[in-house]
């Protein structure tokens, strides 16, 4: 069955994220206004989280995550997904972690990075085929950041994203449903980044993003490509009154993000006034929609 055979009118959007909290630092606004409009909003979360470090420093003393880090953001998450008005399900893989050293140590055995593609794909099939999702929308082939879940994330969105819709492939997770659209999240727009960082040195703040695009000047100027992600934003969401609740969302990941740090180093509302939009890519499209757009749902409604 494909979206244009569909007997609902409901339009569903999937957002596909590596670990909890990153649905509330990617596409949050998103999210959040669709689902406020009446779109069917779900997040497929792919790791448990449970090889998170502590990131805030309020939490330190906090005994549940240091004795079950991943039971603690499960609670989280499921306070963010409430603040955004969304659905979740958890896809029931073990968080990879960040590795780190030169060279780099190897992953964990059974870890989510290290699952066969189809393996790791298969409950990702499964939802889709249950859930019958018009747009997927998960990171660029690298990640967004080359963490090895976000990596792998990006490959199962992709594998689903083709595989769903083809009663041949996968069977036993269900009826085939062929989703119309895949975008790729573009949360780190290098244009969003230089947009805030000259609007608060013109208000006389200091930039939280000076260090980042200092970096990549100087990529440029020794000839390097710029950072991802290198795909160019073919979509732009108009979604600022809903920054607030994506905050408010990230707050709730109380282990993971401080609340005096980077991602709130630029208010709420001069985000909105200066870049009020979230960037996306479009990817692959079975519908006609004439880019650049305003709408990840341009040509379905």
């Amino acid at each position: 069955m494909t979206a244009s055979t569909s007997q609902s009118s409901t339009l569903r959007l999937l957002a596909v994220h590596a670990h909890p909290d990153d649905e509330s630092s990617k596409g949050a606004a998103t999210m959040a206004m669709y689902a406020a409009a009446g779109v069917d909003v779900m997040v497929a979360t792919c790791t448990d989280g449970s090889r998170g470090d502590i990131q805030n420093p309020a939490m330190e003393a906090e005994p549940h995550p240091k004795r079950d880090m991943a039971g603690a953001r499960r609670l989280e998450m499921n306070e963010a997904a409430r603040l955004l008005g969304i659905r979740q399900r958890w896809l029931g893989f073990v968080d990879s972690g960040l590795p780190e050293g030169d060279p780099l140590p190897p992953l964990p055995a059974g870890c989510f990075a290290l699952q066969p593609l189809e393996r790791a794909a298969a409950p990702l099939v499964r939802l889709v085929r249950d859930f019958k999702p018009h747009v997927i929308v998960s990171y660029d082939e690298n990640g967004g950041y080359p963490h090895p879940d976000h990596i792998m994330a990006h490959r199962v969105a992709v594998e689903a994203f083709d595989a769903a819709g083809d009663p041949a492939r996968y069977p036993g997770t269900g009826e085939a449903w062929e989703p119309s659209k895949l975008y790729y999240d573009r949360a780190f727009s290098p244009e969003r980044f230089r947009a805030l960082h000259f609007a608060l040195e013109e208000a006389g703040l200091q930039s939280p993003y000076a260090q980042r695009l200092a970096a990549w000047l100087e990529a440029d100027a020794e000839g390097h490509t710029p950072p991802p992600p290198t795909h160019e934003t073919t979509t732009q969401v108009d979604c600022g009154d809903f920054f607030e609740a994506r905050d408010n969302a990230l707050r709730a990941h109380r282990t993971q993000v401080d609340p005096l740090g980077f991602f709130f180093a630029v208010s709420a509302e001069m985000q909105a006034r200066v870049w009020p939009w979230e960037d996306y890519t479009l990817i692959r499209s079975k519908v006609a929609s004439e880019l650049p757009e305003k709408d990840l749902f341009a040509g379905l409604r």
